[in-house]
Formats: structure tokens, sequence, C-alpha cells
């Protein structure tokens, strides 16, 4: 077991990996028994470690009211250093691997909903030609994919919008077209040039807040001085779709998610104004990262050739 021991004046701090990343499932969990059946451990073991490690902080990791736990100050900077502490293994495990000429290794991404639509086309190309690497693939939304990366829990985070600040890098890699939607029987599918002022009188189907698409949809009715239309929120796209084909509704989603339907003639895209919203994908790691060898290959082949293998069919006006 790799144990960790640490000098502040003559002050040893006796730590072990294994009670970090025990300590880190409990905090993410903020529950002892979801830590221990994530970690495949009996919950004794797991509050054992978690007090243990209290005992050699010195200082009390989680607040404790009834059943349920929260991290205190202490909790919160045990947390912010074991995350750190995670990174800089993985990325002395990247380098070793690196230097032994080894092109394998785990590759996490994260990637908002829209994008879960050409992923698994790009990652099974990057596969084929990497076929060593090991690629986990976590779909969320916006915020979601944010908290992963900012936490270290993913490499790479795949997004339409990336977050503002330094702390973290982005690069365009491909196009993504944002279109109004239809059932086939509505009657703006027979209008040209729709302003915005006739499609904020249409009901929408949106998805949740934190969505990139959905701050897009806010953003361009703000931009006309124009309240959000009425509205109803859900949170998968597939539901925007189905319930746009129901007649529900209109909806804003990217051409990467209706190529299909648009093929076998289940919706339509309105001719309206300033539309397509013409954004683009990004991917986005932590600036003080050290990618390893998997994520750079990964990083390289969006830039290289996603465009020319996913990119959605180019829009028509009608």
């Amino acid at each position: 077991m790799l144990t960790i021991s640490i000098n502040y004046n003559l002050t040893m701090l006796h730590l072990t990996i294994r009670q970090l990343k025990i300590f880190d499932a409990v905090a993410r969990h903020l529950s002892h028994s979801r830590a221990a059946k994530e970690l495949y451990l009996s919950q004794p073991a797991v509050s054992m470690q978690i007090k243990q490690l209290e005992q050699s902080v010195g200082l009390p990791l989680f607040d404790r009211v009834g059943k349920q736990i929260h991290l205190t100050n202490a909790g919160q900077e045990m947390l912010h250093y074991t995350r750190n502490i995670a990174q800089q293994l993985e990325e002395m495990n990247a380098m070793f691997s690196e230097m032994k000429g080894l092109e394998h290794g785990r590759l996490n991404i994260s990637a908002v909903s829209t994008a879960s639509y050409f992923m698994p086309q790009l990652l099974a190309k990057f596969i084929q030609q990497h076929p060593k690497i090991s690629v986990s693939l976590h779909v969320a939304n916006r915020d979601a994919v944010i908290k992963l990366l900012a936490d270290n829990s993913a490499d790479l985070a795949i997004m339409g919008q990336p977050p503002e600040g330094t702390d973290m890098l982005s690069q365009p890699f491909m196009q993504n077209p944002l279109v109004v939607i239809a059932a086939l029987n509505h009657p703006l599918t027979k209008v040209r040039n729709i302003k915005p002022k006739q499609l904020a009188q249409e009901t929408f189907l949106l998805r949740e807040q934190g969505s990139g698409t959905r701050g897009v949809v806010e953003r361009y009715f703000a931009s006309h001085h124009l309240k959000l239309p009425t509205h109803m929120e859900m949170d998968t796209n597939e539901a925007i779709k189905q319930s746009v084909q129901a007649g529900m509704g209109l909806g804003i989603i990217s051409m990467h998610g209706i190529e299909l339907e648009l093929e076998m003639k289940r919706l339509q895209v309105l001719n309206v104004d300033h539309f397509p919203i013409m954004r683009h994908w990004h991917i986005v790691h932590l600036k003080n990262k050290r990618l390893s060898t998997a994520a750079h290959a990964f990083n390289q082949f969006l830039l290289n050739e996603a465009e020319s293998l996913a990119s959605p069919t180019p829009f028509k006006r009608n």
C-alpha cells in the first residue's frame, strides 16, 4: 500500500492512497453506504478508514446530522487536495507510459447530451486507430459536464458552449448548427422567413436550465427584445423530438440530433430569420492538467478528423 508522509514543520501527516480514494467516494455520495457499494467494501470498513483519516488530520472531515453527513471546512480542503493528488498520480502514470513508448491507458470523456448523436461514430474511428486505449464516455447536461471536468473526473469534455474563466482551455473542432423544428402538419411549415415575433407566439419544448441549447434560446429571444415564449421543460433531446412530432410545440435543436428524423420525414426544419444559429462544438480540458498520451491523441483526432467524419448534412432553407 502506498503511504504519503508529508512533513509540515516536523509534524508528520500519514495518509494512504486507499484512504483518500475512500474519502473521495464518501464526499461525492455524502453517504458511507453508497461509497461502500461503489468501492465493493463493507460499510464498517469505509467508516473505519474515514475515522483513521480524521485522526491523522486532527480535524473532523464530516458533520453528522441524524442520518445525513456534510463536508466540514476541513473536509472541503481535504477534497481539494485529494483530487489534486489523484490528478498528479494520473499524470505521473501517463508520463511513465509515454516514456516507455506505450500508447495505452484510460481516457475519460464527458459530453453534453446532444453530442451523443455523433460521439459514438467518432469514438469508433478513434478506437480503430488506437485499440489499446480504454475509453469511457459519460453523457450529462452542460452544468454536470463542467463539474466533472472541474472535479478532475473527466480528462476531456465535449460541449457547444465552453465555460467562461481562465482555468479551462477550449478549442472548436466542428460546426454545430441549431435549427427550429416542427411537426410536418404545423402551420409554420408553409411560411417562409418566419420572424422572431411570430416564433414568440408559439409554445416551445425546451431543455432544462443548465443546458447549453437552453442558454442559446434565451439569448436569441432576448436579443430581439422578446420574452421567452410559453414553454415546457424536458431533460432530453429525445423527449423534445417526440413531443414536437406529437404536435405539442416547436423545438430548437442541433442538426446533429435530427438527421434521422429528417430523413424519415418525421420532422421539418422551419424557415426562420436568423437561423440556423451557427455554433461550434468544443473540446475542453483543465488548463493546468497535463494531458495523458491518450487524451492528447483524442484531442488531436477531433481537431484533425471530426469535421470530415461527423458534420451534419448541410442545412438548406426551404
